[in-house]
């Protein structure tokens, strides 16, 4: 879960060049300065990025490598017990190093020849039409920092656990790059900001956390469930719905707690039915029609 603080904390440049993560109070790693000089040298990676160039590397302690091992390995047990098929089959594809945090430029060359997808570093949040429309390009913004070391499986904000074990995985499988990618289309093809936030409601309760009937039992593929440790144990238990595309835009939504109302896809295809389909046609009068 992320708490709504620290998933905006906002990022400054300073008048010498410098970046400034502003953290919370609240957040694990405020009063750690070495915690928090990395996490400004990390968004300074994403700041000064340009497209087209490789993606620069990111330093990470051995103890933040020791994090993602942990976290990696625990979910990926979870995994196996709870994430639809279509997501096993990406992260069997892709491949991603369970030892250590891998770099985003090396994500971008395992998932490129899979699916055409590459990752963008992020400073922190991006705006909702620059950070969906890209999708449509193929391209998928991330943050670089891990979380805090002193509550490893827990993180107030989307980091790299999440954006990689979350969406790269899904990624790397075909059939969810395409939805991804129509996703992106649809944020770019409506103008005004009522309907591109309909789509970016249909995303979260699909993308991030959308789960699914498979085998008899329940599964998930959002990417905000099977990133957190704690969230993946707790699903079956919401309030789940059918998948409605109306109710889906218009419900709302705390970031700061698990989310406790979910939609339920009856299968893949049903998935690609009723949401690819949505984001492949939908426009402005036709969401205006759903409102």
């Amino acid at each position: 879960m992320f708490e709504e603080a620290q998933y905006f904390a906002p990022v400054a440049e300073q008048g010498d060049g410098s970046v400034v993560v502003e953290l919370a109070a609240s957040h694990p790693g405020f009063a750690d300065q070495v915690y928090r000089a990395r996490r400004n040298a990390i968004a300074a990676l994403a700041v000064n990025y340009r497209l087209g160039e490789p993606i620069p590397a990111a330093e990470y302690t051995e103890q933040e490598h020791e994090i993602w091992a942990l976290v990696a390995g625990e979910l990926a047990i979870k995994h196996r017990k709870y994430a639809v098929a279509e997501y096993l089959d990406g992260a069997a594809r892709l491949g991603l190093p369970s030892e250590r945090i891998p770099q985003l430029q090396e994500v971008s060359e395992l998932l490129e020849p899979l699916t055409g997808f590459r990752y963008l570093p992020a400073a922190g949040l991006v705006p909702l039409r620059d950070f969906y429309g890209v999708l449509a390009d193929g391209y998928f913004h991330s943050t670089q920092y891990i979380r805090h070391h002193s509550v490893p499986f827990y993180t107030p904000e989307p980091d790299v656990i999440h954006e990689v074990i979350g969406h790269a995985n899904a990624l790397a499988n075909d059939r969810f790059a395409a939805l991804y990618r129509l996703a992106g289309a649809a944020a770019r093809r409506v103008e005004s900001e009522e309907a591109l936030e309909f789509v970016s409601k249909v995303f979260w309760f699909t993308m991030e956390f959308g789960v699914m009937a498979e085998s008899g039992e329940l599964r998930a593929y959002g990417a905000g469930i099977l990133s957190s440790y704690g969230e993946v144990e707790e699903f079956r238990g919401m309030d789940i719905r059918p998948l409605d595309l109306k109710v889906m835009g218009h419900t709302q939504y705390d970031i700061t707690k698990y989310q406790d109302v979910l939609f339920r896809a009856e299968s893949m295809e049903h998935l690609e039915d009723v949401v690819g389909a949505f984001w492949e046609t939908c426009d402005d009068e036709s969401i205006a029609a759903l409102r």
